[in-house]
């Protein structure tokens, strides 16, 4: 089992940067494909980014290609979400989550993740 807990949101302008970060506490926290999602008022928790255990394989949702990169530190037992040219609609709660561990592919679907962090908001001013 693994424990997670978000830090790094804020009040920022559009166009501005964030790095979001994740403790890891628990067991062997390099076996854990982990995932990025976030969750704006009204919507539904969608993907934003995933990463193996070995730091291959990085996926980003559409909406965010190009402007995030997910990264993690295993020595560290920490997972890290850099948000850059920050959008209104980038406004939302971002939340951390570990797969179980012997999944190996970084999934889309919110239902593939076992563990779940509390969430950090991050509100972009236009």
């Amino acid at each position: 089992q693994v424990q997670l807990v978000e830090s790094g949101g804020g009040l920022v302008q559009a166009g501005d940067s964030l790095r979001l970060a994740c403790a890891a506490s628990g067991r062997s926290f390099s076996s854990y494909t982990m995932g990025w999602f976030r969750q704006a008022p009204g919507k539904e928790r969608e993907f934003v980014a995933g990463i193996t255990g070995t730091s291959t394989s990085p996926t980003y949702a559409d909406s965010v290609k190009g402007r995030f990169t997910i990264s993690r530190v295993n020595a560290e037992n920490t997972l890290y979400l850099q948000m850059n040219s920050l959008k209104p609609e980038d406004t939302a709660v971002y939340y951390c989550a570990a797969m179980r561990p012997w999944e190996r592919v970084p999934s889309r679907d919110r239902l593939a993740y076992a563990y779940w962090g509390q969430g950090t908001q991050v509100t972009v001013s236009s």
